[in-house]
């Protein structure tokens, strides 16, 4: 008997047909001896819906309001698939986060967990019945809802599964597991049977939307072993687990990439102690993150080019800041660019294989790509390049690694 915790995202819960179908996972698993938890996302569309309620309400609003708001989709699904379940003979209750508890911080729409309570899902296992918990959600210090952000049900699902030390985490969405690279632009990528939680930190902090990074995080923390796979499919997923459990490192594992990055240059910056403090301090103060950073200085050293990159979504409030600043920075001009995008080549066997980022400019250089920006750390290789250059890049790069499914 193993105990799990089953995760369904939005697309695995979008209809009523689909509920239906988990439940007949869910009592799959119960009649095969397992004790199971379920957490669940909002129907598909249905987070976006309430969203759009409280921007036509009013577009600057209460942030506790909010949460209220958008948590609500959440609870709909776990209530009918607790229905679904109990209409074919498994027995179930529904949990919304404030019941379990789910206790966070009180930062509405990014709230962090800080503890669960497990008394009432422990009398729940012992009992054979199965928990459908409301992902998403929790209960801040003045007991008003929070929401732990986008993609947050698998970060509930992670911290539920470490708080019952459950035996795994299996996460249900709409792909079969996580794969070399996007299949839908590489035709040749693979799915891995077993990834490093640390690969898959880079994988999704670069732009795979396999799975929440902070969930990620979590379940390296906790050494919660995780399973990505399909809510259509019978086939295995992928695992995401210590390198430990790995006994053969690729080299490389994937390519990743974010079509979400802009490209900001301030040209002419004056070279002088604390220019840089005097660029980044307002975008952090403005919560606006920067992540590629190049500095180019003149042949004079009196002045430099400074490019850097912000979550394209920034980019006007970013220029705007930087505008607000200028006086105090020193800079000819500004030059933003939209059109980029960030290529990742990402495998915990970097450590120990040298030449890795020498083939990806090589590659690229054969295919006529020029790199705008490189940035690296012990098991990942990020560059950006033109948008209009992805496809090629990573299929490119997909080759020249030696992850083409043949």
């Amino acid at each position: 008997m193993a105990r799990l915790v089953k995760k369904f995202g939005g697309t695995s819960v979008a209809d009523i047909d689909r509920i239906r179908n988990v439940a007949l996972r869910v009592k799959a698993a119960v009649e095969s001896g397992d004790q199971v938890a379920v957490v669940v996302s909002a129907m598909s569309g249905t987070t976006n819906q309430l969203v759009n309620f409280t921007h036509n309400v009013a577009n600057v609003h209460d942030a506790g309001e909010y949460d209220a708001v958008v948590a609500a989709g959440e609870q709909i699904t776990a209530g009918l698939l607790a229905m679904a379940l109990q209409d074919i003979g498994v027995r179930a209750r529904s949990w919304l986060g404030w019941q379990i508890p789910i206790e966070t911080d009180g930062v509405h729409g990014s709230a962090r967990i800080g503890r669960i309570g497990t008394e009432g899902l422990e009398k729940i296992f012992a009992e054979g019945q199965v928990s459908v918990i409301a992902g998403f959600q929790g209960v801040g210090p003045d007991n008003r809802i929070t929401t732990l952000g986008r993609g947050g049900s698998d970060l509930s699902a992670v911290a539920i599964a470490a708080a019952v030390n459950a035996d795994r985490c299996d996460i249900y969405t709409d792909v079969e597991g996580v794969f070399t690279a996007d299949p839908r632009i590489v035709t040749k990528a693979r799915k891995l049977d077993k990834v490093t939680y640390e690969e898959m930190l880079e994988m999704a902090s670069q732009g795979a939307r396999v799975l929440q990074t902070r969930s990620v995080e979590a379940a390296m923390k906790h050494k919660v072993r995780l399973q990505v796979m399909s809510s259509f499919s019978d086939e295995p997923g992928t695992l995401v687990v210590d390198e430990e459990e790995i006994v053969e490192q690729e080299v490389v594992s994937g390519i990743a990439y974010s079509n979400d990055e802009a490209k900001i240059t301030l040209v002419q910056v004056a070279d002088r102690p604390g220019v840089a403090a005097s660029i980044f301090g307002p975008l952090a103060e403005a919560n606006i993150n920067v992540d590629m950073i190049v500095q180019n200085v003149s042949a004079d050293g009196q002045a430099t080019d400074l490019t850097f990159t912000v979550p394209r979504a920034d980019l006007d409030r970013s220029i705007k800041v930087i505008e607000d600043s200028k006086e105090s920075i020193g800079y000819r001009q500004v030059t933003p660019d939209p059109d980029v995008v960030k290529i990742s080549v990402i495998g915990v066997g970097m450590r120990s294989h040298a030449g890795v980022a020498q083939r990806m400019f090589k590659t690229l250089a054969d295919k006529g790509i020029n790199i705008q920006v490189i940035s690296t750390s012990e098991i990942k290789v990020s560059v950006l390049i033109p948008a209009e250059y992805t496809e090629i890049a990573l299929r490119a790069l997909h080759t020249a690694y030696g992850l083409d499914d043949e």
